[in-house]
This record gives structure tokens, sequence and C-alpha cells, in this order.
């Protein structure tokens, strides 16, 4: 569906024996001779969100891959009831995903009970030398990178400062689930492409002072086949009281030169189809393009009252 991988063995690892594999529960399903056809994960991310993933080898027949499929989603199902019992909440939602290009994968989606609920574009903009020189910010904008301390670690301010302006500038947004401060720095550090050198904050200056307005979290994008590594904006958000400031543009402009410096060729990031604040527009201005489609399907469970004296995952 991509025309290519869409994952590394980090990816892999990180989900399975990582820092998140607390989080996470997973199940895979071997042919006779040995070989791993399918692999199902679950992934505990917000209270009354559970994130799921099945993946069936292309090569299997039709018939057989049918019933695996079947199968796995019986498991994620089951496995979000237990989570959503744990967090001692009535109801989760069940967050899965396709790619556009992939009807099979869709079919099974819609025979599980999922419904098709937003559209993505995956976008990406070629980087040159060129782009190393950072255009000036707005009036009254600044960005910087998230400040660290002599150990090399982030100071808590500037990274509570970045999970606030998250928070605050999603809180309207599509599917918002809100997530704790060690939730949120948590779940970011699992990432096989995590660097604390690409966290910036933007901040406005005006009648009442400097203030945070805007966020990036950015990660590492391994080239593969001999390319050069990308950088990706994993999130990028600006306070409400502050959108039309260009803090986004110049929040952008910083990580493009920031790739640029590195050697790197490209920058991606993922933007809603539907968004209300007009992202994929600004993208498009800053020469991003989409590359690939991919699709959100939901389903909402029911939980279960938790077992007496449950208390491990399935791991």
């Amino acid at each position: 569906a991509r025309g290519r991988a869409s994952a590394a063995l980090s990816d892999v690892e990180a989900d399975v024996v990582g820092l998140g594999a607390r989080s996470r529960a997973h199940v895979v399903v071997r042919d006779a001779d040995g070989a791993v056809r399918a692999w199902a994960t679950l992934h505990d991310r917000a209270a009354g969100r559970v994130v799921a993933a099945v993946v069936v080898d292309p090569g299997l027949a039709p018939e057989t891959a049918d019933a695996v499929a079947h199968a796995l989603f019986a498991w994620v199902e089951a496995g979000a009831v237990r989570f959503a019992a744990e967090r001692g909440i009535d109801t989760t939602q069940v967050d899965s995903g396709a790619f556009a290009d992939d009807p099979r994968q869709q079919r099974w989606l819609t025979d599980a009970g999922f419904r098709h609920t937003r559209t993505w574009w995956q976008m990406s903009r070629p980087v040159t030398p060129g782009d190393a020189d950072v255009p000036q910010p707005g009036p009254g904008v600044t960005v910087r990178r998230v400040r660290r301390g002599e150990d090399g670690m982030p100071e808590e301010h500037d990274l509570v400062a970045v999970h606030d302006v998250l928070e605050e500038a999603f809180a309207d947004h599509f599917n918002y689930h809100a997530e704790t401060f060690d939730e949120f720095v948590a779940r970011l550090r699992e990432d096989p492409g995590h660097r604390w050198d690409h966290w910036w904050l933007a901040e406005i200056t005006d009648d009442a002072g400097r203030r945070p307005a805007g966020a990036l979290v950015g990660t590492v994008s391994p080239g593969g086949d001999g390319r050069p590594d990308g950088s990706y904006v994993s999130y990028l958000g600006v306070l409400r009281s502050a959108r039309g400031r260009g803090v986004a543009t110049s929040l952008l402009d910083a990580v493009v030169a920031d790739a640029a410096r590195r050697g790197r060729d490209r920058v991606g990031l993922e933007v809603d189809a539907d968004s209300p604040t007009g992202a994929a527009s600004l993208y498009s201005s800053r020469g991003f393009v989409t590359s690939y489609v991919t699709r959100s399907w939901h389903r909402d469970v029911a939980a279960a009252p938790a077992a007496p004296g449950h208390a491990a995952r399935e791991g």
C-alpha cells in the first residue's frame, strides 16, 4: 500500500521491549513451520483510548488471512476491555488505522465493527543545504530549543511548558484525549527517533510580557537503503490566543533549517485532512506535498469488571 516498509526493526523493538512495553500487549501468529505470519499490538495510550494495530502477511491465502485477521481483532477487543477495566472506566475507544490504498485492511476493520472517522495526509518536504538559514520569525515571536542543564537533560520547566501548550492547542482538535505530563514525556521518549534537541518552544512578547505560545516536537526518521536521515514533526501546536502571528510558520522554519544543518534530505509530518486550523494550507505553502494517505478507524467498547486479583497484562 505504501511502496516501502512502514516500520524498522527499532520501531518494533521499542514497542515490545522498550520503555513503552509496560503499556502494551502483543500476540503473534506462527505457521506450522514456526514463521511469524501476523502480529497484533495494543497500546494503552490514554484514559479512554487504546491504539491497536493488526498486521497480517500479505502472502497468506485470502481465506487464511481473513480467518487470522478475524481472530486478531477479537483479541484486540478483549485486550481493550481489559485495559479499560484496569483504568476503572466504563468504555474505551479502540483506535486503529489503514492506508488509503489497502482495501483488505479496511474490509477487516469494517467487519470488526470499526468505522472510518478521519483521513490523514502524510506530507514531506525536500531539504537542501540552502534551507539552513532560518527566516526571521514574525514580530514579537521567538523560537528556541528546550533548555538543557549541565547533565544534558532538559529543564523540567520547559518540558512542562511544551506539554501545557500542546494540551491546550489540541483540546479542540479531532479525537483529543487528555494526557498527563508523565504519560506524555514517557511516551515520546519511547520513540526510537526521540532526541531532546528536537524539541522547540515558541514564545511571544507583548504588553503582557513573554510567554509560551507554541511548541514543536520532532524526531529522527531513519533513511534506510542508503538514504540520509530525515526529520519528522511529531507535534506542532499553537495556542488559540497566539494564532495568526506566524508562530507555526516560525516553528516549521526552525525544524527545516535544523534538518538542513544536519545534512538531512527531508522533513515529514502528518496533517488532518479536515483540520479546522488550515494547517494543510500552511504546510503546502512551505513546500510540503502529500506522499501517501492514511485513515483512522474507531470503535467504542464497553469495559468488563476486572477479575479479582488481576494485575498482570499480557505480553
